[in-house]
Order: structure tokens, then sequence, then C-alpha cells
């Protein structure tokens, strides 16, 4: 049976988006690690390079939302900003932090393997607040994902314990701001896309940023008086975090949230062999078999999430029909009693 044109113009423009959410993803991690990395640019400034990025996406999320009004604004009040927003930006801020400073100790392919552990840091702490309930299957699967992890970092040949604590430090802050963002907001009903989110949570960020900026780097980039911005680099470098944002948004937009995970899995391979052939960094077959154990096990708990989705819309559309197959009863009842009177 062929496909209308309708239904192959979907699939190409689901498959564009997907690719060109691979593409900004793998050049804002690539170009990072080229910015700060002391053997390629030598810029080791990652909460200079952070502020940067949050003062440029602030800026045109403020023109998209307030100026060209393109993107609707989020009914928000104060005391809500104060106690929602601001924590998160907070958490947002040191996972960004630490993060970009991994890039100056760790290859790029080794910090790809290490975010495996999002899924087990995220269910760990929703274990801890009691937002999620303890299952001893999904317990396995998060344990056989951190097997595979300790498998890849027991393989690394260029292994730094403060590289990895930092990056460990950063899964741990995103995976605590994703939960609180499903309890402060989402549980409030209020839904951020990312340009949104950056509109309030981006200046947050950059303001608790200002204090670690003070008493680490400032003084250092003070005493570098050769220092000059280099308005090309830093400007494409924040363009293409802002339209890697942008990205994202038409991406679980116009596909789904499932869409992007799979897409993600397809880029950490590909930075992984980037990494490997062109920054020439040394991938092991230690590596590469730790990282497949823990990839299984990230892809079976994408997998049971899905099945879990699927089952717990099911359940609702059957008690929707349930409660309009009672109505229905219910409207024919009296349409027998009306027609019983007037007899």
């Amino acid at each position: 049976m062929a496909l209308s044109d309708g239904v192959v113009k979907k699939v190409l423009l689901s498959y564009a988006y997907v690719a060109i959410w691979i593409f900004l993803s793998f050049t804002v991690i690539v170009y990072n690690k080229y910015i700060l990395d002391r053997k390629l640019y030598n810029w080791p400034f990652p909460i200079s390079l952070t502020m940067i990025h949050m003062a440029f996406c602030s800026s045109l999320a403020y023109l998209l939302v307030k100026v060209f009004k393109l993107v609707e604004p989020v009914s928000m009040s104060r005391d809500l900003y104060l106690k929602s927003v601001v924590p998160i930006g907070a958490l947002y801020a040191l996972s960004l932090w630490f993060s970009n400073s991994a890039y100056i100790f760790l290859s790029v392919s080794f910090i790809q393997m290490l975010k495996a552990l999002m899924p087990v840091a995220v269910y760990s702490i929703g274990i801890l607040i009691k937002k999620d309930p303890f299952k001893s299957d999904t317990m396995v699967n998060m344990l056989s994902i951190s097997f595979g992890v300790a498998v890849a970092a027991y393989g690394e040949a260029k292994f730094n314990s403060w590289g990895v604590s930092l990056q460990l430090l950063a899964v741990g802050f995103e995976a605590t701001r994703l939960v609180l963002i499903q309890i402060l907001l989402n549980a409030k009903g209020i839904s951020l896309n990312p340009i949104t989110s950056l509109y309030y949570v981006a200046p947050c960020c950059f303001a608790f940023l200002c204090i670690p900026w003070i008493v680490v780097e400032f003084p250092v980039l003070k005493e570098t008086s050769s220092f000059h911005f280099d308005f090309v680099i830093f400007g494409t470098n924040s363009l293409c975090a802002f339209a890697l944002n942008l990205a994202v948004f038409l991406l679980v937009g116009k596909t789904s949230a499932l869409t992007m995970n799979v897409a993600g899995v397809v880029k950490d391979w590909l930075l992984i062999a980037f990494s490997w052939s062109v920054i020439k960094d040394t991938v092991t077959p230690i590596n590469l078999i730790g990282y497949l154990i823990a990839f299984i096990g990230v892809a079976y708990y994408n997998h049971a999430k899905l099945q879990a989705l699927k089952a717990a819309e099911a359940q609702k559309k059957a008690q929707q029909d349930n409660v309009e197959a009672g109505k229905l009863l219910e409207e024919r009842d009296e349409d027998g009693k009306k027609n019983e009177t007037q007899d």
C-alpha cells in the first residue's frame, strides 16, 4: 500500500528535526570542548563560558517572548517564581558549571559514557524524596547501567578522578533539577517549553553563576591582560547553544520525547566515533564494552517507560469510555421514563 504525500512529508520532517537536533547537540558539545580544552583553544573558564551562554540565551528569549511575541509567556506569580524557578535555576547553574568543567579534564567520549548514569540518578532521587516507588526490577536495571559505566571507567585510558567527580556532580544536579521540575512546575500545571524555560530560568542561572565567577575566575581573567574577547568564537558558540534549545522545542513538539531519547543514543555513539577518529581521543575495547552494557540498560529503561505510559493512557481512555457509556445509559433511562409518562 503506497504512502500518501502527507505521511511521507511528515516522516521526512521528523527525520529532518532529528538530524538538526543531533547536529546542533553534537556541535555544541564539540565546540565547548574546543574552547575549554588547554590543548585546543585553551580558554579554561567554564563559568565564564556558561555565563556568556546564559546572557545570550536570556536576551534572545526575551526578544522572542516580549518583543516579537512569537512565544506565549506562562502566567507566573512572584511567589511561584521564587519558590519554584529560583531553585531550578540554581541547580541548572551548578549542572552547567560542573559539566563544562569536566571537558577540561576528560575526553568527549568518556563524558558521554558517564552521562548514561542520568536515569540512575533521576530514579534514585525520586525514591529518596518518595516521588517514585521502589521497584526491584527497575533497581536491577539501574545497577546494570551503573555496572556498565563502571566497566567503561575501568577501561578509560586517561582516567582523571577530578574530572569524573565534576561530571558525576553535574549528573546529580541535573537529575535533581529534572525531578524538581516535575514536582514544582509540572505538578502545578505549569509547562515550560525550551524558550519560556530560558526566559524564566536563564537570568536566574546567570545570577547564581556570578557568585562563583567573582571568586574563582574573575581574579584570573583580570590578571590575564592579554585576553581579548573573541566575538566570532563566543558569538557562534552561544548562537549554537540557543539554536539547540530551539531544536529541542521542534523535536519534542513535532515528534515525541521518546524520539529525542532515541536520537540522543545515536548522537552519543556519533560523538564517541568522532572523539576517537577526529579528536584522537583513546577509546579502548573495555570502554566500548562497558558503554554497550550501559546502553542496553538505558534502552530497556526507556522501553519500560514507554510501555508504562501506553498502559496509563489505555487505562485513562478506558475510564473515559466507561464514563461516556454511563452517561448514555442515564440519558436512555431518562428518555424511557419520559416516554412512559407521556403514555
